[in-house]
């Protein structure tokens, strides 16, 4: 059973209650420590008593193709309220086509809001060594998103903690331990404005 399964299973169903799905990469998948210890366990516990769900259907190693690919049978499945998305590492670690990663980001969202779902969108970086323009379009690609339909921005969540090497695994891309809470709290605050 996966978590998003183990976490589906564990939640009533409750029409008036918010559930966010999470479609991301290994940054929300608790790469490199068990699901239990990454931030979107930890801000589910947080969210327990006041009638917030999380499915976390974030996978190591995820592209834009692999998530808008399990996209439409991942909101049959669990019937969100919101979709938040944290995509696009990988695509350009992988040296993809911005307007490609746009493109499908963009299909995720008109999928999602023809669904009647709130989209939330996680503002992501690459490392610097792949070239100045390479990175201005990747960055500008979530603004262009953002501004274009209208939905939340959320500043990437390792701004800080990249810098802080005792906070990140020895790889230098994945955060540790002792970083997942500090997400979790910036998450719950970032979300929150975004809740209805």
């Amino acid at each position: 059973m996966s978590i998003s399964d183990h976490l589906q299973a564990q939640q009533a169903d409750d029409p008036q209650s918010v559930k966010i799905l999470i479609l991301g990469d290994s940054l929300s998948a608790a790469y490199g420590l068990t699901q239990e210890q990454g931030w979107v366990s930890l801000l589910q516990n947080a969210w327990q008593n006041q009638g917030i769900n999380v499915v976390n259907a974030a996978i190591s190693g995820e592209t834009t193709d692999g998530a808008l690919a399990r996209l439409p049978r991942l909101l049959d499945q669990h019937s969100p309220t919101h979709l938040y998305i944290e995509l696009g590492g990988n695509d350009g670690l992988q040296g993809h086509p911005v307007k490609k990663m746009q493109a499908n980001i963009q299909q995720m969202i008109d999928i999602a809001q023809q669904q009647g779902l709130s989209v939330i969108l996680q503002q992501m970086q690459i490392p610097t060594n792949y070239g100045r323009r390479y990175n201005q379009m990747f960055t500008g690609m979530f603004t262009e998103l953002s501004v274009e339909n209208e939905i939340p921005l959320i500043p990437f969540f390792l701004q800080e903690i990249a810098l802080d090497k005792s906070l990140m695994q020895k790889d230098g891309i994945h955060p540790n331990l002792q970083a997942q809470p500090m997400i979790a709290n910036f998450m719950q605050q970032q979300l929150e404005q975004w809740i209805d």
